[in-house]
């Protein structure tokens, strides 16, 4: 008789558990293994040190763009000079000087220090 599909399958799964149980009893796969645990470090160690060039080359790459960018830039220039602030102050002084134009000044006449009048005090019983 010939074995069905899912038993010729059950054997052959059986069969590599059984190998694989093997090898990790056996003494030899403990090399294997700690040649596999270098290259892992090392696969670590790699991805670190690349990820590390690549973050340091952005960074140096950014802080020479922005140095590059200092005194030529003209936006950077009209901060570094003055300009905006005198006609800050020219504005200012210009609406100060159209406010007091358009002030005017009422005297409360009652309201107004009379250093002859004396005010009535209450007098105490």
């Amino acid at each position: 008789s010939v074995p069905s599909n899912s038993t010729a399958l059950n054997l052959l799964l059986s069969k590599l558990l059984q190998d694989c149980l093997e090898r990790t009893n056996s003494s030899a796969p403990s090399q294997v293994r700690s040649a596999s645990n270098n290259l892992e470090i090392i696969y670590v160690l790699l991805m670190v040190g690349l990820f590390g060039f690549f973050t340091v080359g952005v960074m140096v790459t950014n802080l020479r763009a922005r140095r590059l960018e200092g005194p030529r830039d003209p936006y950077n220039t009209y901060i570094a000079t003055d300009a905006w602030h005198r006609k800050d102050r020219e504005y200012f002084q210009a609406k100060v000087i159209e406010n007091y134009k358009l002030c005017c000044v009422l005297e409360n006449q009652l309201a107004v220090e009379q250093p002859a009048t004396k005010i009535p005090e209450e007098k105490s019983s």
